[in-house]
């Protein structure tokens, strides 16, 4: 089966994963993590995305963002890629491949998945075992949603979901720490990572059908095959 093309929607929030080739590491040092994050904040104010969570693990790393121009995701992705890839390879002594091949992305109904997916992405070095609590990492914006000493990082914006949690910084982040105590349900964890793995749009279905009517790239298992053109329907 052909490989379907990433879908990129300006205006809503995007789970994007990039994994190391074969899943070897692509970090090696501090520094590593530290321009990897340089980076993307450099890039996505170039490109007009907002950067609402991240984490980075030893072979991958996650982001949730908003892109705000059809080629912003895309154009922030290769820069990033391509820049760290030399640097790391100049630092390693090292050639080739990094990635292991594309990114994947899926943009996400706000309103249904927004939150949870930071959760999601927050918890990753739980499920990893590498902490015991997500406040704990250092390498993702949780400590930020928190509220956690001085780690106030530039690379976010807060989405306008999660201004809507509290009327002051410490109801907001008290609101989020809870959210990240209880995690998320099991059923929830796979949704999100299967739409991402493969591309699924991940929403109610009024949105993935409203969404479906926008392109003709299939958004969803059930959306096999193109829409059928106006004023069709199919049997």
């Amino acid at each position: 089966m052909a490989r379907l093309a990433r879908l990129t929607l300006p205006g809503y929030p995007h789970h994007v994963i990039q994994r190391g080739n074969n899943r070897q590491p692509i970090f090696a040092s501090v520094q590593d993590r530290q321009t990897l994050l340089g980076l993307l904040e450099e890039n996505a104010k170039k490109f007009n995305v907002d950067v609402h969570a991240y984490v980075l693990m030893d072979n991958h790393f996650h982001l949730l963002v908003t892109p705000h121009t059809a080629e912003g995701l895309p154009q922030m992705m290769q820069a990033v890629g391509r820049r760290y890839v030399r640097y790391f390879n100049d630092r390693q002594q090292r050639s080739g491949t990094l990635w292991e091949g594309r990114y994947r992305s899926v943009p996400l109904q706000a309103e249904r998945y927004l939150l949870p997916c930071m959760v999601y992405i927050d918890l990753n070095p739980v499920r990893a075992g590498l902490v015991a609590h997500a406040s704990d990492y250092p390498w993702s914006s949780c400590g930020h949603y928190l509220g956690l000493g001085l780690r106030r990082d530039k690379l976010l914006t807060a989405h306008a979901l999660v201004w809507e949690m509290g009327n002051t910084p410490f109801a907001r982040e008290a609101a989020y720490a809870q959210l990240v105590q209880m995690g998320i349900p099991l059923a929830q964890q796979a949704a999100l990572t299967d739409a991402v793995l493969h591309g699924w749009l991940l929403g109610e279905p009024e949105f993935v059908a409203n969404v479906q009517n926008l392109t003709q790239r299939r958004v969803s298992k059930s959306s096999a095959g193109r829409p059928p053109a106006a004023g069709k329907k199919r049997n």
